[in-house]
């Protein structure tokens, strides 16, 4: 790989938006609660559908276990 590619991909990584925990989950929730599209949702955000769906599915499977570990528990 050239040297060019190698600085355009730091200089990417380096400026890379970062997420928090509360903004992803911001971000999951105003999907599911459906007011306005994923891909208008995801414009507006600034993110790829695919981080989305990324996204929910791992909110969804991280409530999903909790729910079963609490269930298993009492």
């Amino acid at each position: 790989m050239s040297k060019s590619n190698d600085v355009v991909k730091r200089i990417k990584r380096a400026t890379r938006r970062k997420f928090s925990a509360d903004e992803k989950i911001r971000i999951v929730l105003e999907g599911l609660r459906g007011e306005i599209g994923i891909s208008e949702l995801c414009r507006k955000e600034a993110i790829a559908a695919s981080v989305y769906y990324k996204r929910s599915k791992e909110f969804l499977e991280a409530g999903k276990n909790g729910l079963t570990v609490r269930l298993h528990q009492k």
